[in-house]
């Protein structure tokens, strides 16, 4: 797969150095399935002529961010480009990196956006941006509880979970009517947790509070397992479900995923507070 085109777009181009574009394009020419590339490789990834890709090379490897590969006519990234990572990533956990990305969706795609974690059937909230959903009274303050049988959060992490683990979490609490839409028969949550898996996001209409629509996905951990979830809210009087659906659905597919490759690229040290990674 070739490196992003250096060419960017912005609200006022003549703002945008092509020369820096063009040297990150250069640095994503080189992934895991490539990790060595000659010149030329580095060319045609990048998307850029011999000549400019000859200078940006000889700059970066001078800046130590790419190294030659001895023995031979072939460059990979020096340790060096781990200090960009890793000054974004360290230092701070899951819910640290999530509220930048809900305060971008709540108020402008949301009335809501959440983080939460599953623990003995009930989503523990660790983030909440909240905006205009007051009249419902609704408090999801960080530390507060619901029971993730009636959650949309809670659906999308327990569809990634075992079976048994699955019965395990929704038996151990009572489960009652939140609304006359809320499904509390054990067997039909299971089968909503399977179709929940096999559309990879959740959707809640009115189950967990009278009056809202939510749409949530998982984020992963380096294993593969399900951390936490995401998920945006909206009052039903803003829009209808289907709309919302496909409005918040992009953008909480786009969060969970940069959360996730957030916490693969950390190596785990993004984690959940008071939990081991």
């Amino acid at each position: 797969m070739k490196a992003d085109s250096p060419k960017i777009k912005a609200d006022s181009p003549k703002n945008v150095v092509q020369s820096v574009a063009k040297a990150f394009a250069v640095l994503r020419a080189f992934d895991n399935g490539v990790p060595e590339l000659t010149l030329s490789e580095v060319a045609s990834r990048a998307t850029l002529d011999r000549g400019t890709t000859f200078r940006l090379l000889k700059t970066v490897v001078e800046l130590g961010y790419v190294r030659p590969v001895p023995g031979s006519k072939r460059f990979r990234l020096g340790l060096k480009c781990l200090e960009l990572g890793f000054s974004a990533l360290a230092g701070r956990d899951l819910p640290e990196h999530a509220a930048p990305l809900l305060r971008e969706a709540v108020p402008k795609i949301a009335d809501a956006g959440s983080l939460g974690v599953l623990e003995q059937g009930e989503v523990i909230y660790l983030e909440r941006v909240q905006a205009g959903l007051g009249r419902h009274g609704i408090d999801r303050r960080p530390g507060s509880r619901t029971g993730a049988y009636a959650s949309a959060l809670g659906h999308a992490i327990l569809a990634y979970l075992p079976r048994q683990a699955q019965v395990e979490h929704l038996e151990s609490i009572e489960r009652v009517k939140v609304s006359e839409r809320t499904v509390v028969d054990l067997e039909a949550l299971l089968d909503r947790l399977a179709e929940v898996r096999q559309q990879g996001y959740a959707v809640s209409d009115g189950e967990n509070a009278y009056g809202l629509r939510t749409v949530a996905a998982p984020i992963f951990d380096i294993d593969g397992q399900p951390l936490a979830g995401l998920s945006l809210t909206v009052s039903a009087d803003r829009m209808p479900l289907k709309e919302f659906v496909e409005v918040a659905l992009p953008e909480v597919r786009r969060m969970t995923e940069e959360l996730t490759e957030s916490v693969r690229l950390s190596l785990g040290s993004i984690g959940v507070a008071g939990r081991p990674r």
